[in-house]
């Protein structure tokens, strides 16, 4: 089973991905390095937990 993810988490990725989609890539690297360009992320641990929600939902909703 998976970790669960928090609501402020699950808002916050939901939100950098509703603006950003267009500039997101299936890779968690580039992605890493993109949440911080977009957001305020205080921790590395926070950050990369970001960019692994926005890089699952990248990979698993086609684009419109």
């Amino acid at each position: 089973m998976g970790r669960i993810k928090t609501a402020m988490i699950k808002r916050v990725t939901n939100k950098l991905v509703q603006q950003y989609r267009s500039d997101f890539k299936k890779d968690f690297d580039s992605n890493k390095k993109l949440v911080t360009n977009f957001a305020e992320v205080r921790s590395k641990k926070l950050r990369n937990t970001i960019a692994g929600y926005v890089t699952r939902l990248i990979n698993a909703k086609p684009s419109k």
